[in-house]
């Protein structure tokens, strides 16, 4: 085998690791909305699909929501279920949206340990989307900053 077969293999195993690691935990849970993988495809743009359903990360500094300061809500852009408050959101310097903490029953979490990291990933309660991670390098009160992807949110002005 040579070095592009051996590329090429270790490309596919990642690819399947992946989608057993999205059928492991989409299966272990219940969610409240299920849809078909078509379906998802025909209600998301590319990029809310990439990211809800593919478990994908925008580039850094891409997303408008990351300088959004108007009073409101952001929502899941799967599902619509209300996830984060304004009043929690802080400019993290990281180039993502993030808050220091979600709204109550809006989100769950899990070991995520892709590409050799071990991180908690964060996701929708209601839908299973995949909404960014989280870590514990936020500001007070909680000390967690929910470093999110602004295409898998929508926000919500009040």
């Amino acid at each position: 085998m040579n070095r592009r077969q051996s590329l090429y293999a270790g490309a596919s195993l990642l690819g399947v690791l992946a989608g057993l690691r999205t059928v492991g935990r989409a299966a272990a849970e219940d969610f409240e909305i299920v849809k078909s993988d078509a379906e998802w495809r025909r209600q998301l743009g590319p990029a809310e699909y990439a990211i809800l359903r593919g478990h994908g990360t925008e580039r850094a500094g891409s997303s408008p929501l990351n300088g959004e300061k108007r009073p409101g809500r952001f929502a899941c852009a799967g599902c619509d279920l209300p996830l984060f408050s304004s009043d929690t959101k802080f400019e993290s310097g990281t180039g993502w949206p993030s808050f220091w903490a979600p709204l109550p029953d809006a989100v769950s979490t899990a070991s995520d340990t892709m590409f050799g990291m071990s991180r908690t990933e964060v996701h929708c309660r209601r839908c299973g989307g995949h909404l960014g991670h989280v870590f514990n390098d936020g500001p007070p009160p909680t000390g967690n900053r929910y470093c999110m992807n602004g295409a898998a949110l929508r926000f919500l002005p009040t």
